[in-house]
């Protein structure tokens, strides 16, 4: 008797055993519906035991038409659950997202003429027959043609009209690699040349393309995908990108190449968009896909190639959920599935660095901008020095810089990655602050709504007259700025100049990125305020100032990787400036010149803050030099916390090369009402660290009520 182990996506330990009916034949990865209790539920063929007991068994209900999983994927599947210490069935959950196209349809019914002509062939019946040429809905060939459905019916019953079912998820045009492309520089050339080789060649191949701002790696990618897709027609490419903002962008730079819209993956497309892309993808008809970090998830049939786009972003850590870092799990299933993969950024993360370094990542180098546009001149503006005036936030060497480039009608860019009006808003009183119910986090105000909004949690009210502690009429006052305040300081300061913000709040969606981002390669803004969006990817032929106004907002906290997120970003931020035959320049506002890391912008001088950074992570065996985790509890009372951390600390054990400190509430201590204790850990590489909080899991058990979760890699400290 067959018995078959199925995986369901489900927080499971393991498989569960099912009998195969003799009407049904099954392999490994075969998508199934299996009983599960009172409920069927999909699931995926994870083992065959061909000779063994089913007596006692459910049986298969049935399978689905769609392609098994392949080996690597399950094998990926098995790893990722290993890693990021998670039953297997919950990163399973990630991958069946999308259930409803795993069986066939949805379908429409469409008309098409057939070659009968009717005795009384009138003007609207020929109308009719001449728009049905080509298949066409019944209800949008009466409306083309201007008739009733009446007509539609009569011609439909006469023969000279048939009914055909075509399905609604149409395949993707295929893309044409042979079109023309722009001209490469020498060094954007070899780079190509050398990921379409590893590609032809087939095999795990990890390449880091380290490419200063705009230096023209989108190009690089087209032309490697170009390569890859003339020597292996058959097989699939996917191109992660941090941010949804900015996958419009490169999906019309391949449109562009290509002749065909990729398949595209991320939250901000539709169910039935998605329903389509998997089942191709799935089919092996999605040649190229682009996506956010899920994407990674999908289940492709013949995967050669990975690009991960900015892969230093921190956008790719999922930190609720599965929390796993989208980078790190590409590099992983590009190596189950032989592929090539790519990890671009103009400044790579330390771990990647370190990779290429060791010889594990090939390097590529992209050392200048592309044509005759030149690195921005970075320098720094001492806030002690020269402060702004007064409940003001622009330095006079900023307001000073930013007339001279109206005046040149040039652009200018403000950036500051806070939103809203005010961070802060307190009782000059009482000293109350605004906070969101249930929630440690202060609310942010936002003046042009009115409105006092917590980005945790969504929640959101309207700012109130007067304190809700002393009553004190008048008294809550706004400290700190926000994009919002920068573009009221702005607008009062060049009255005249076009100014608008950019950020999550007004660009809330593609299309209001598109149309943002169109207006200002137009011309048609001065002055662009905005987060940290506006960093990523933009190309502003016509910006030629970036004003940072507070660089030392990144520094703060006790995140271990704050230096090179600072750098990172600011880097980012000011390569925006002077990309077209313009020069351009960048002034940071700061209290601390001499940080390392604005150092290092000022001198051009990347390598030597990477090598300090190195050495001072290095000391105390933080990553990439030693390995990180948090376990993180949380409860609807203090008391529910505090003994599920005792019971967390009581089952510790002691382990060669691992630290362990905590419990302690973290700086957020409650959110939503959930009271949060952490405990953060710290190993040396040598050490199996995901083994070791998988055995330290295993040993305590907590009341239903009690959530824990593992945060491998941790990226968040708050």
């Amino acid at each position: 008797m067959a018995v078959v182990s199925v995986l369901l996506p489900l927080p499971l330990p393991e498989a569960f055993d099912y009998v195969v009916p003799p009407e049904l034949t099954l392999g490994l990865g075969d998508v199934v519906e299996v009983p599960l209790g009172q409920n069927l539920r999909i699931g995926v063929v994870w083992a065959v035991k061909p000779d063994s007991d089913g007596s006692n068994l459910k049986p298969v209900k049935s399978r689905f038409d769609s392609p098994a999983f392949s080996p690597a994927l399950r094998q990926f599947i098995d790893f990722a659950a290993r890693y990021l210490v998670t039953p297997p069935g919950q990163v399973l959950a990630m991958v069946l997202r999308q259930p409803e196209a795993l069986g066939p349809g949805p379908f429409e019914r469409l008309a098409v003429a057939t070659s009968l002509r009717p005795e009384k062939l009138n003007e609207a019946r020929a109308r009719v027959l001449a728009y049905a040429q080509e298949p066409i809905p019944r209800a949008a060939l009466a409306k083309v043609a201007g008739v009733g459905s009446g007509i539609v019916t009569a011609l439909l019953k006469l023969g000279a009209l048939e009914e055909i079912e075509r399905p609604v998820d149409l395949p993707f045009d295929p893309p044409d690699p042979h079109l023309p492309a722009r001209p490469l520089s020498e060094m954007q050339a070899d780079a190509a040349h050398l990921i379409a080789k590893a590609v032809r060649a087939g095999g795990f191949s990890p390449f880091l393309l380290d490419g200063v701002t705009g230096s023209g790696k989108t190009e690089v990618y087209l032309e490697a995908v170009a390569q890859a897709l003339i020597a292996r027609p058959d097989e699939q490419v996917l191109v992660l990108l941090p941010e949804i903002a900015l996958t419009q962008a490169i999906v019309a730079r391949f449109e562009q190449r290509f002749g065909a819209t990729p398949a595209q993956w991320h939250s901000d497309i539709g169910a039935a968009q998605k329903r389509r892309t998997w089942r191709e993808v799935a089919a092996g008809r999605a040649r190229i896909v682009i996506g956010a970090r899920s994407a990674l998830f999908l289940p492709f049939a013949k995967l050669s190639m990975i690009l991960v786009d900015e892969e230093h972003d921190s956008s790719f850590k999922q930190d609720d959920g599965l929390r796993y870092h989208a980078r790190d799990m590409a590099v992983a299933r590009a190596k189950f599935e032989q592929a090539t993969i790519v990890l671009g950024s103009a400044t790579p993360s330390m771990e990647t660095r370190l990779n290429a370094e060791a010889g594990r990542y090939q390097r590529l180098l992209l050392s200048s901008r592309y044509g005759v546009a030149l690195l921005p001149e970075v320098s720094l503006i001492d806030l002690k020095e020269y402060p702004p005036e007064r409940d003001q936030w622009l330095s006079p060497v900023l307001v000073q810089a930013m007339a001279e480039t109206l005046k040149a009608h040039e652009q200018i860019l403000l950036f500051l990655n806070r939103r809203g009006y005010a961070p802060v808003v307190l009782c000059r009183k009482c000293g109350h602050r605004m906070k969101a119910p249930d929630t440690e986090s202060w609310l942010v105000e936002h003046k042009y709504s009115n409105r006092l909004v917590c980005h945790l949690t969504g929640f959101s009210m309207r700012k109130p007259d007067a304190c809700p502690t002393c009553g004190a009429a008048d008294g809550l006052v706004s400290v700190g700025p926000g994009v919002e305040r920068i573009a009221a300081e702005a607008t009062e300061r060049f009255p005249g100049a076009r100014i608008e913000i950019f950020s999550s709040d007004t660009a809330h969606n593609p299309q209001a990125v598109r149309e943002l981002v169109g207006r200002m390669e137009r011309g048609e803004i001065d002055v662009l305020i905005g987060t940290q969006i506006v960093a990523k990817g933009h190309n502003f032929p016509n910006l030629t100032l970036v004003g940072v106004v507070d660089a030392d907002l990144g520094l703060k906290g006790g995140d271990p990787r704050a230096g090179e997120r600072t750098y990172q970003m600011l880097s980012q931020v000011a390569g925006r400036a002077g990309r077209a035959d313009r020069p351009g320049r960048a002034l940071i506002q700061t209290h601390y010149p001499d940080n390392e890391a604005l150092q290092a912008l000022v001198m051009g001088d990347r390598d030597a803050f990477i090598e300090a950074e190195s050495l001072g992570r290095a000391a105390v065996g933080a990553p990439p030099f030693g390995r990180m985790a948090a376990l993180h509890i949380m409860a609807q009372t203090d008391e529910a916390a505090d003994a599920a951390a005792q019971a967390a600390s009581d089952a510790l054990f002691p382990a060669d090369g691992v630290e362990v400190w905590g419990p302690a509430p973290p700086p957020l201590a409650m959110i939503r009402g959930w009271r949060r204790r952490r405990f953060l850990i710290q190993s040396s590489k040598e050490v199996d660290l995901s083994a070791f909080m998988a055995a330290w899991r295993r040993g305590f058990r907590v009341p239903g009520s009690v959530r824990v979760s593992i945060d491998m890699d941790p990226y968040s400290f708050l």
